[in-house]
Parts: C-alpha cells; structure tokens; sequence
C-alpha cells in the first residue's frame, strides 16, 4: 500500500484493536476499579502512575502527562510513523497492510541511517547462516551436531540458528557485493579489520550461529560456537557495537514476551544457551543476560513485564555469587524474587540433558527458593559451626536480610530457624534482631532527613498558572468542537495561544479541521509525529469542561489570554524604553512609553 490508509480502514482498526491487549505485549497492566495500572513506559518510576481506560480506549501517564490511543503507544514505544503503527495493529485482527517501509522501523530504538544498514546487514547474515546450516553440504556436520544436542529442526528454524564457513572472508565478500561499507561491517562486529594490509575478514568462522535479537525481533549481534576441539575459545560473541548494548539486551525478550504475559512471571537465566534448552523443554518465559551481569536497565524492562522474577543461575560458585547479586538488586526494586537452585554445579541446559525436562520443570523451576531462604543458603555455604565465629557471622548475616524487609510471620519462621541450626536460643538472636533493626531505623530517618529537600523537589507537581489553565482548557474546547476554531478565525484575534507549543499544536488542528470536518481528538493525536505535543493535546483532552456553559468558559479563556499577551507586550516595552534611555535614544524610549499608555488603556477596557 504506497498511498494513503483509508480513514475507514483506520477507524476499523482503532475500534477492534483493544488498548489493554496492546499494552500488556509491553508491559504488565493490574486492574484496579474500572481501569488499569502500571510502571510507565516512557519515565522511571516505581509507584505505578500510568492508567489504561478500557472504556475510553485510551492511556496516561499522571506522573509524565503521557496519553493517547493504541495506535500512538505503539508509534512511542516502536518508535515507528503513524502508517506502520496502523500496520502493525491490522496485523492483529487480520488485516494486512502493506506498508513500504525499512525493516528497521519496527525497532524500538531511534537508530542513525548508519545504524540502520548496520542491523540491515545482520539481517542478511543471519539469513545466509541459515541457509548454510539447512540447506547445503557445508552445514551438514553442524545440523548433525545440533539435532545430536536435542534441537529439533522446528526449534533451528523458529531461532534461526546458523552456520558460518570455515573460509576467511566469505561474508566480507558477499557484504562488499551487497553494497555495504566494509568499515561500518568491521565498526559493527560483523568482519574484521586487518591493520597490517588494510584487508577484511570474517569474524565468525566454522560455527554454529546463533542470533541475538532486540525486543522486536530484530538481529543485532550473533554468538558462534564451534563443534570440534579446536585450540579457541568454545563461545565467540559479537563485540559492542552502535547497535549491541550487552547492559541492556536480554535474550529471547522478543519471544518471551507473550508467555511472560500469560505466566505473569520470569525466568531469568545466565546464558542464551540455557534460554534455548528451556525452551525445549517448554519453558516459554525465559530471557537471559548477554555475558554480563544484571544492569539496572535489564531490571527495567523487567519490571515493566512482571512483578515476579525466578533467578536459575548456573550451579556452580560463580552462579551462587551471581544470582545474589541479581535477587538483591531486583528485590531493592520491589520485585517478588525467587531463586531456582541447580545441584552438583550443573547450569540448566546440562541439568535438563542429564535429567529431562520434566524434571526440570517440577523439580527445579515450580520448588524455587524464597529470596530469604535463598540468602540464609547462601549465608551458611562455607561454614563451620563448630567455630564461634562463623556461627556469629552466620546469625548477622541473615538478620541483615531480615532487618526493614521482612513481615513478622518470616522474622518467626527465619529466627526460629536460626535457632535450630544454631543452637542460639531465639530470646538472643531476637535481641540481636532488635538492635540491628532500631539502628536501621536511626539510619533511614538521618537518610530521610537529608534527602527530603531533593525529594520533594522531584517530585511536586508542576503548579499551573492561570494562563496554562486558560490554554489547556480553550484547546479542549477547539479538540472537541470544530465550531469553535471556526470562530476563532473569522475573528480579529486569529492566534489566541500564548505559548509558542500551544500556537504549534493549533496550527496542526486547523490543518486536521480542513481536512475532515469534524471533531475527533485521538484521530488528531495520531497525525502529531512529536510526542511532546502529543502529551500537550492529551492533557488538554481529559480536562473537565463544562458543556452547558461552554461559551462562557471560551469567552473567559480568550479574555485571559488576551490580558496576559497583552501583559507581556508591555513588559517587553518597558524593558526595551529603559535600555533605550540608557543609549540616550530619548524620542524611541519616548515612543515606547506611549504604546505602554495605549496598551495600558486597552487592557483596562478588556
């Protein structure tokens, strides 16, 4: 579809599409009276300010004034124009249109044109991987390897899992063909600059590829293992790129998305391979970090997604240490943690090889450790009690955990535990207890005090003027009254806004007047590309107008509005006759003072 999408079409889309649905592909809704809540998309924040109208088919943002429809969360969130969000929602109800478009328009990212030709070109190498790996002589010995591994062919394809010759610049070659520039292939990890000769090379050769996908699908780095016993390292991964951030991918969240969803619940895991197993083992709601340790913004997409968080590390020391370090940084972020734990070291793709999948699942993932539990395991790994002092440390360590976070039925269950295992009675380790507690609350409130000046700071309200007022509520009136801006043009006073978003937003509402003649604000909110104004038009359309008096609130507002141009223009001469005083330009400043008088008599008679 090259032209236009007809309104109809558009309309059709809009009503059969339901807003909940959508956003819950992003993130996680609860309801809570008539509407939905969550963690807003588009700020940070961690008590849940961005509402979902099911009624009214729309969203804000309290904290941010974010709002629209269906249609522009998903322009914001794909950063993608109005026509492909149109396309991507007809997609759901069976609609197809098609839209001419780069594949990078559905990425959730604002990518530079190098950019784009860069995912482009992984793009292209992953389906050249593929079609090694399925369908030539070449690949034959990797299939084997895998199909040996437990991939089944449907779960190769579904993950486009690759093969790259042994030859040293077979891609280079065919991406010098395809028209792309050899030194953004090498800037994003895809080949190899050789300094020496000034020649390119393969970085992956003689390994099984496996992609590495954004949150919309789309390839932007590979990790190659080989399948013999060469002298190299098992693993080799794509090096960070203007496209690969390691810090904020997580792999398979693009799959994984759906299930998290239904399951409410994650399955956080160390390695993509791990990811894999899982799920072929049925275990759908998966994600894994890239061969780096949780970031805060993993965390963030996380908790956009789900509430409750299953850590399966491996088993080994480094994935003991690893998952504490995650359970304590989610569970710092309000989130339910639990820790799946792994026997005799394995990592969970060995575990599944060695016992199954059904084992896996019931034995390991639906028996996870509560975060306590879990750190009162980790706490007495590695200790004596027959020595004073790591019985000691011990009890510290796990009040630690206790003191400020835990209800008083888990402080009985987890001292009384203490008790058993370490022969101190619980009359002690409570008194203990007590004391660590009373000087984290000293601490808290000294923290509390010296922070408060800065917290109410970020967070009070804009308060709004009586001008904001008299903008936002005169632009309500033009969104849902086309009368109104008809009027207003046929006037002397042709521009009424004060603020130059406000003019900007009101030109765009005339041109949408022209073309269709009627009223209708969230098709309005659709034809603005800048999210800024948007937030501006969906602030003004949930204002409370009064409909029975609506020509006397327009006539207030315009009346204020005039006032307060008037007002500035005054101001601005004023300043502009002292400075002319000052440059002994008497007749200017002299001139000044009688536009001041005449604006002056004006604004009485207003």
């Amino acid at each position: 579809m090259n032209g236009k999408i007809p309104e109809e079409m558009i309309e059709q889309i809009r009503s059969q599409v339901d807003i909940v649905d959508v956003i819950s592909d992003y993130m996680q809704l609860t309801k809570k009276g008539r509407n939905w809540f969550g963690l807003c998309p588009f700020h940070g924040e961690n008590t849940p300010s961005f509402s979902v109208s099911q009624d009214k088919q729309i969203f804000h943002c309290f904290g941010c004034s974010a709002g629209g429809n269906a249609i522009t969360f998903v322009m914001d969130m794909d950063n993608i124009p109005f026509p492909n969000a149109v396309a991507k929602l007809g997609e759901r109800i069976g609609i197809h249109l098609d839209i001419q478009s780069d594949s990078i328009n559905n990425s959730s990212q604002s990518y530079s044109k190098k950019e784009e030709k860069m995912i482009e070109a992984h793009e292209f190498a992953a389906e050249f991987y593929h079609h090694l790996l399925m369908n030539t002589e070449d690949g034959e010995q990797a299939l084997n390897y895998l199909l040996k591994r437990g991939f089944t062919k449907d779960h190769i394809e579904t993950n486009g899992i690759g093969w790259s010759l042994p030859a040293w610049d077979t891609l280079s070659v065919l991406l010098k063909r395809k028209g792309f520039t050899l030194e953004e292939m090498a800037e994003c990890g895809l080949i190899i600059h050789k300094e020496s000769d000034h020649t390119y090379f393969d970085r992956f050769r003689g390994r099984v590829m496996f992609p590495i996908r954004d949150e919309n699908g789309k390839v932007i780095a590979f990790s190659g293992r080989i399948i013999d016993s060469r002298d190299e390292a098992k693993y080799l991964n794509s090096p960070e790129s203007p496209i690969f951030h390691k810090s904020q991918v997580l792999f398979n969240l693009d799959k994984a998305r759906t299930s998290i969803r239904k399951q409410r619940q994650v399955i956080l895991m160390e390695g993509f391979m791990d990811v894999l197993a899982a799920n072929q083992a049925g275990v759908y709601n998966a994600v894994a970090t890239m061969g780096t340790s949780l970031t805060q913004q993993h965390i963030t997409k996380l908790k956009r997604l789900s509430e409750q968080i299953i850590i399966c590390y491996d088993g080994d020391n480094a994935g003991w240490d690893a998952a504490k370090r995650a359970a304590e940084m989610l569970y710092a972020e309000s989130l339910k943690v639990d820790i799946a734990v792994l026997p005799e070291k394995l990592d969970p793709d060995e575990y599944i090889r060695k016992y199954n999948a059904e084992s896996f699942i019931k034995q390991i993932l639906e028996k996870p450790h509560a975060y306590i539990a879990f750190m009162m395991m980790y706490a007495r790994r590695n200790k004596n009690f027959q020595f004073e002092n790591d019985v000691l440390q011990y009890i510290q360590e796990v009040l630690e955990q206790l003191v400020g976070r835990s209800s008083p039925i888990e402080r009985d269950l987890y001292i009384k535990q203490l008790s058993n295992e370490t022969n101190i009675s619980e009359e002690a380790i409570y008194a203990q207890f007590r004391k660590l507690d009373g000087n984290n609350a000293k601490n808290f409130k000294r923290t509390e005090q010296r922070n408060q000046p800065l917290t109410i700071e970020l967070h009070q309200p804009k308060t709004l003027t009586a001008t904001d007022r008299a903008e936002r509520l005169l632009l309500s009136h033009m969104l849902f009254d086309l009368e109104v801006v008809t009027t207003i043009l046929k006037s002397e006073d042709t521009q009424p806004f004060a603020r130059d978003e406000y003019r900007a937003v009101f030109v765009r509402l005339i041109g949408f007047y022209e073309e269709h003649q009627t009223a209708d604000y969230q098709r309005f909110l659709e034809m603005i590309d800048d999210p800024a104004l948007r937030k501006l038009v969906m602030e003004a359309a949930l204002v409370d107008r009064d409909p029975d008096h609506a020509q006397a609130e327009i006539a207030d507002c315009l009346r204020h509005l005039k006032k307060h141009r008037i007002e500035e223009q005054i101001k601005k001469l004023q300043h502009d006759s002292q400075e002319a005083e000052k440059m002994h330009e008497h007749k200017r400043a002299l001139e000044m003072v009688q536009q001041i008088i005449q604006l002056r008599k004006s604004l009485s008679a207003i």
